[in-house]
């Protein structure tokens, strides 16, 4: 069983980041002028999973430059 999860539900390790990422996903969309704004309850129906696969990819990227860049820093993870 994989970090973070127990069963079949999902857990998040760090759940205050939660509407930060989210804020994350959905600025990156805008960028990519996917057509899908926050407050739409997650519905992406409408969007290819190319384009989501974009947009998990630039989190992903960014993610790990803000790690790199903490690091860095002389900040441990």
């Amino acid at each position: 069983m994989a970090l973070g999860q127990s069963g079949n539900k999902r857990n998040q390790l760090v759940p205050e980041a939660h509407k930060i990422l989210d804020n994350m996903k959905y600025e990156i969309a805008e960028e990519l002028d996917l057509g899908v704004h926050q407050g739409s309850e997650d519905y992406w129906g409408s969007v290819s999973s190319k384009n989501c696969g974009r947009v998990g990819g630039e989190m992903v990227k960014r993610l790990i430059n803000l790690a790199e860049k903490e690091l860095l820093n002389g900040n441990k993870a």
